[in-house]
């Protein structure tokens, strides 16, 4: 497969501009959507405009360019804008002929970005769609004027443009291979989560109790002080500014006794950020399409929302203790000049 990917508008001829550049901006989606494409074997030329100084040079160029080139689709990216806000507002992606296609890259980026999905947009009146000689489609990422939209952006853009990757590609195997899990793993799970446990929780009834923890003297390190009022389970009782989590265990490989006790954590990661957690419950119900449940603490210190994705490792790997240092042997001769030698090494 031949793809020809563009960033919109140019170095002297801006886009939009607000919480993001929309010239930078593309130019990083373009670059890192073609670096996962070619490594999954998919020809990729990329164009960005730095010489055009008027909207109609700037356009004229993007489109020749394309079209000068051997390829089956034609995509360019942008960002979108229309008033700054706080509140998320989403992405969308604009064709004349390719409504299927712009379908699944509008539903990929949003389920990779946790941003709203506008869906796919027939647009007639733009030209690099009306111009370009193959299929084409228009991407707007998101929009530069909501800090909802630029946060989420920021924190999945590896996400986002692996989305992209595949959707364009039709190749779900695109993306960076997984690191392999520790040796000592037990359980090792990618996806999407939610949080759980403490007295905000209405997802439990005030009653609800944990799976492998059964009473507050058991592990009082997870626990508020205080039953909140009108509970008496122990799930309402969980901390919410504890770390911990739960995963769907197999408890024929990590056991009730594993994993109530305090001696092992697992290792909840998204990104470059990383936390010991304490295994805590049993969940979520398969039919969420959630791997782990973890606490309101834990997913404000990682920086994510429910249905943002983690990654889980059980048991987290122990640091191994530094070696002790050998003792010191020392040895004086008394007879003439006084020699110390400290593990066999002359010191004076």
């Amino acid at each position: 497969m031949n793809i020809v990917i563009s960033s919109g508008h140019g170095k002297y001829v801006r886009g939009a501009s607000g919480y993001l550049d929309e010239v930078d901006e593309a130019r990083r989606v373009v670059e890192k959507v073609a670096e996962l494409l070619r490594a999954g074997g998919v020809s990729v030329d990329t164009f960005h405009d730095d010489v055009s100084k008027t909207q109609n040079e700037n356009l004229h160029r993007i489109v020749d360019y394309h079209n000068s080139r051997e390829r089956e689709l034609d995509v360019s990216v942008h960002f979108n804008c229309n008033q700054t806000t706080s509140k998320p507002v989403g992405t969308e992606c604009l064709y004349v002929t390719q409504a299927d296609l712009s379908a699944d890259v509008a539903d990929a980026i949003a389920a990779a970005g946790g941003l709203i999905d506008r869906g796919p947009k027939k647009r007639t009146d733009l030209y690099f769609l009306n111009n370009t000689e193959e299929a084409a489609i228009l991407i707007e990422t998101c929009f530069v004027d909501s800090s909802a939209d630029a946060d989420a952006y920021r924190t999945h853009f590896n996400e986002i443009c692996e989305a992209i990757a595949k959707a364009v590609s039709g190749d779900e195997s695109l993306g960076p291979s997984p690191e392999p899990p520790p040796e000592d793993a037990l359980l090792q799970v990618n996806g999407r989560c939610s949080w759980f446990g403490g007295p905000n929780d209405t997802g439990v009834s005030p009653s609800e109790g944990l799976a492998f923890i059964y009473s507050y003297d058991q592990r009082p390190d997870l626990f508020l002080a205080q039953q909140p009022p009108g509970t008496t389970g122990l799930a309402r009782r969980l901390n919410p500014d504890v770390f911990y989590v739960a995963c769907r265990w197999d408890y024929g490989v990590t056991s009730k006794e594993m994993l109530a006790d305090k001696a092992t954590q697992a290792l909840v990661r998204v990104g470059d950020r990383e936390f010991l957690a304490w295994p805590a419950d049993w969940g979520p119900n398969q039919n969420t399409g959630r791997v782990a449940d973890i606490s309101p603490g834990l997913m404000a210190a990682l920086g994510i929302e429910t249905d943002d994705m983690v990654e889980v490792i059980y048991p987290a790997a122990q640091p191994q203790p530094a070696p002790e240092p050998e003792p010191a042997t020392v040895s004086i001769t008394t007879t003439g000049p006084v020699t110390l030698i400290v593990n066999g090494q002359t010191i004076a």
